[in-house]
């Protein structure tokens, strides 16, 4: 019997996802879920055994899938995962997990509860780059590491309202906040501050803030600071940039370039992360086995923890204590 898989979105990531899985052997996309009808039926055109529905506890009823992908804004979280804990359904969930922490850190009580096999969209984890510079840094005393989200801001309605997106460090800088946690560690520590500069006067709704700069310290000892904008008119640079005393660790979306004693070396992504991280996903919902998942949702809510707290400083204007 092929896995059904339920996909609960219907946007770009959901595509991502389902073309991916239609690939894979003894893998059926059983359903797509939408805000309304016509784009469900939208969402399933490609995918002969899916079915559109605008419901998801119809999808559920109708459908039984072995396991749901949630691939939504970050607004419409919580009453989804819900359902699926109750019903014990495991799930890949896009980041970030919502736009304030009280949300993730009900569901994940049910998840631990429920025991439910989960994975959250994290996909830098899955990159070369990143694989390579965690072998690397374990030879390797950090000192510190900056990191960059420097780009335009996303067209649609929901990401420029801080009640839809929870702002760009929480819906886009995550990335970078959770490959920080992943190779330096925990943070327990953030002081931050954000800033509207231009976008309010150039798109109608704004009230995200459109620059931000969080210094985070490390349980390990090491410093970090994080940086994002939006008001740029096209993207500029992503990526994270590692201090040791052998040289730097630079993590790019495509590549890492690593520069040490005189010598620069670039590796490029050879391999598909979101492959990767579907298969690990599917893998371990066949055999049980989920040691390939790189991200848990329980390890997604403490990279919101960190964003979170990044936003509370901003607005606060004193640093904040990760976890509080």
């Amino acid at each position: 019997m092929a896995l059904q898989i339920g996909i609960i979105g219907t946007g770009w990531f959901s595509k991502v996802h389902a073309d991916i899985l239609s690939n894979m052997d003894g893998v059926q996309v059983a359903a797509f879920v939408g805000t309304s009808q016509e784009k469900a039926a939208r969402a399933v055109q490609g995918y002969a055994s899916a079915k559109a529905y605008s419901n998801t506890e119809q999808m559920l009823d109708e459908t039984k899938p072995d396991a749901v992908y949630i691939c939504v804004p970050p607004f419409a979280h919580g009453e989804i995962e819900s359902q699926l804990v109750q019903r014990g359904i495991p799930f890949l969930v896009e980041k970030p997990l919502g736009t304030n922490l009280a949300t993730p850190r009900q569901i994940l009580h049910g998840v631990k509860k429920a025991g439910l096999m989960t994975s959250a969209g994290y996909h830098f984890r899955y990159t070369d780059a990143a694989m390579k510079a965690a072998e690397m840094l374990e030879s390797r005393k950090i000192g510190m590491a900056l990191g960059y989200w420097m780009g335009d801001m996303p067209q649609v309605y929901w990401w420029r309202q801080q009640e839809g997106s929870g702002g760009q460090f929480i819906e886009q800088t995550t990335h970078m906040v959770d490959l920080l946690r992943c190779l330096l560690g925990e943070v327990d520590e953030v002081y931050a501050a954000f800033a509207h500069r231009a976008m309010k006067d150039i798109h109608e709704g704004v009230t995200v803030h459109d620059v931000g700069t969080a210094t985070l310290k490390l349980r390990s000892g090491a410093v970090a600071t994080i940086s994002n904008t939006c008001m740029l008119p096209e993207s500029d640079k992503v990526g994270l940039t590692i201090y040791t005393e052998q040289g730097v660790i630079d993590i790019q979306p495509d590549k890492l370039i690593v520069k040490e004693k005189g010598r620069l070396t670039e590796i490029r992504n050879a391999a598909n992360p979101y492959l990767r991280e579907n298969e690990a996903f599917i893998h371990g919902l066949r055999t049980g086995d989920a040691s390939g998942i790189l991200s848990t949702y329980e390890d997604a809510v403490k990279t919101m923890e960190v964003t979170d707290a990044a936003l509370r400083s901003a607005e606060s204007g004193v640093p904040v204590k990760v976890g509080e």
